[in-house]
This record gives structure tokens, sequence and C-alpha cells, in this order.
């Protein structure tokens, strides 16, 4: 155990993917709570990310999954435009057995303690329902319901920044901005990935799924019963005639068995993380696959959750996630230009953001 904390220290402390501002550790032994708020950056502004509920099998990889959460929300709000910082919570256990409304207030009131530097909302394993009981304790909780002053399902908007992204690498690699006649297959049809269906299906897409959950494909089928079914990740990714390949699970799904037997020529999804480990993005690359880095086109429902600090609008935070297809295709543009794959080049400009945000606070503290 020494040895996987030692790891994660080093992280934090020391790797190009640590450089975290601060790392709270929450328990609360009468609720069974265990959590941690990881805040990676607030050189755009306070924190925002939200709250994952997962059975880990280790409080160091509770950990460790929460400062890349963290770092990985930082890009997202910069690369969304958003005037936050990059922040990500998860709590340990298992939702199913230990959740709680006890629980929950008790992490409110940890968030709350944080005096607004980290605002929090919906991730796995934690809902609508939740972050209305969070935010009794912390009025610094977004993804509400809207009869408590929020803007509802996140996923609405994340699943249709998800469709822009597609659109977009579409549009870069076949020249029209449209799914319509080419196969794409999802993996995870939870919250985000039956709303991304949804779409696909309207553009006229065909659409292959697959879910650890037998329960949530045969709930898509009801509704749509056109839609084919994989047996699991390894077949949907062999797929013959795969055109895009969407991950809307969770993250590290491209690693390199997974990359060296795709057969789609796009991936694109919603999950956060999905690159295994550095260098998943040129192996991509080298192998003529379009890789839409994940942090750009999920952002739509951090944009809709900052909305609703604003006083939500449907519409405008809808108008903002539209904007998902540009910012991609610029994207494309920018990493053909600098001769470097798409995920680098989005690494760029996020990281060159936040660097000229701390630069003129500096100038302005200095002033």
């Amino acid at each position: 155990m020494t040895e996987v904390t030692d790891g994660v220290l080093h992280t934090l402390f020391h790797s190009e993917q640590g450089g975290h501002e601060q790392v709270v550790l929450c328990q609360d032994r009468a609720s069974g709570l265990k959590a941690v708020i990881a805040i990676h950056s607030t050189a755009l502004g306070p924190a925002l990310g939200g709250t994952r509920f997962h059975p880990y099998a280790t409080e160091a990889e509770a950990v460790a999954d929460a400062l890349n959460l963290a770092r990985g929300m930082s890009y997202k709000n910069a690369m969304a435009g958003l005037g936050h910082g990059g922040g990500k919570a998860v709590i340990i256990g298992d939702p199913e057995k230990i959740k709680s409304e006890e629980l929950l207030l008790a992490y409110g009131r940890f968030v709350a303690s944080l005096g607004g530097r980290y605002v929090t909302a919906c991730d796995v394993g934690t809902y609508v329902a939740d972050m209305d009981v969070v935010a009794r304790e912390c009025r610094w909780t977004t993804g509400r319901s809207p009869h408590n002053g929020g803007a509802g399902d996140s996923s609405v908007l994340t699943s249709f920044g998800v469709f822009q992204g597609m659109r977009a690498s579409a549009q870069h690699l076949w020249g029209d901005p449209t799914l319509r006649g080419r196969t794409v297959g999802i993996a995870g049809v939870g919250k985000v990935g039956r709303h991304l269906v949804e779409h696909l299906l309207a553009d006229g897409a065909e659409v292959v799924v697959t879910d650890v959950r037998e329960d949530a494909v045969r709930a898509l089928l009801e509704k749509h019963p056109t839609v084919r079914v994989a047996a699991d990740a390894g077949e949907l990714v062999r797929t013959p005639g795969l055109d895009v390949y969407a991950p809307c699970a969770l993250g590290g799904a491209l690693d390199d068995a997974t990359v060296a037997a795709l057969t789609a020529t796009v991936v694109c999804g919603a999950a956060n993380n999905q690159l295994a480990h550095p260098g998943v993005e040129k192996d991509l690359a080298d192998r003529g696959i379009l890789y839409a880095p994940d942090y750009v086109v999920n952002a739509g429902g951090v944009i809709q959750v900052a909305d609703e600090l604003l006083g939500f609008d449907f519409d405008r935070a809808r108008a903002k996630a539209a904007k998902i297809f540009d910012t991609t295709l610029e994207l494309f543009a920018r990493a053909k230009a600098d001769g470097i794959p798409p995920a680098a080049a989005a690494d760029r400009i996020a990281e060159q953001r936040m660097a000229e945000s701390r630069l003129s606070r500096s100038v302005t503290a200095v002033a």
C-alpha cells in the first residue's frame, strides 16, 4: 500500500500529470462517507467538475482517479471557454449499497467548507436527486433539478456536444457534417450514451451498442429496436465496417489492444480520460484514426451546469454547446498545421489559455 500511496504523491508533486493546487481527503464515519476532492487549477476561475460515486478497489486508486479527472476538467473548461478551473470529487463505495441522505449531506458540508473554490455537479454514480440533497448543505452545487433552481440532467447537453464533435469529425474526414449512412459503435448506453443513440438515429446513422449492464441494453432496444448489439467492447471495436467508435463509459478505454484492433477511422465519445497512457494518441494517428479529444467534445454537460450559476437558460446553454462543432474543426486544423495529434494540440491550447490567465492575474496583482 505504501508503494501505491507514494505513487499517488509522486503524481501530485512531481509528474507532468500533477501540479494540483489542493487535494482534500474527506471522512464522516457516522454516514460512511469517504471522499476525495481534487482541485487542479483555479487559473480561469473556481474549479468546476462533477462528483463520481464508485467502488474503488483502494483509497489510493480513488485519489489517483480524482487527480486525473480534475486535471481533465481544467483542460475541458479551458477549451469550452468557461470562466472556471478544473476540479473533481470521488466518493468511495458502491452507490447501490451505501448512498444515503446522511452521506450526501456530509459530503455537501465538505464541499461547502472550501468556500466556493470547488463547484460540484453530477458524474458517474450521482444524479440530479443527489445534487438536490447536497445543495441543502452547499450552495456551490449545480446539476440540481429545475424545481430546485437547477438545470436538470446534464447528460442532455453532454450527448449533444459529443454529437457535434462527431459531425465535425465527419466534416474533417469525409467532407460532410453528417453521420448519415455511417456505422457508429457506442460502448456504454447510460445517461449520455442513450441520448447519443437518439441523435445518431435521427441523423440517419446505423448504431451498434454494448454495455456491461444488460438492463440498459434491454431498455434501449425497447425504444429503438433497430439498434444492433455487440457482446462486449472487444467485439464492438472489431465490428466490420465500423466508421466511428464512441467510448461512453469509464476512462482508459483506448489502450494498446483496443487501438490495434479498432476498425473505425474516428474515435469520438463521451467518456473522460479515454487514453489509457501517454503515447496512445500517437498510436491512433499512426493508424490513420482521427481522435476527437474527449474533454473537447464532452464539454456540453459542464457548459450546461456552468450556465446554471448564471440562472439557467437552456437555449443559451445549447447554443454554446453547439459551438463544440466549430471548436473541434478548429482543433483538427491546428493539429494538422502543427503536425501533431489532435490531443496534443488541444493540450497546447488549453495550457496556453490557463497560462495567459495566470499571467494576467499576476500583472494585475502587481499593479
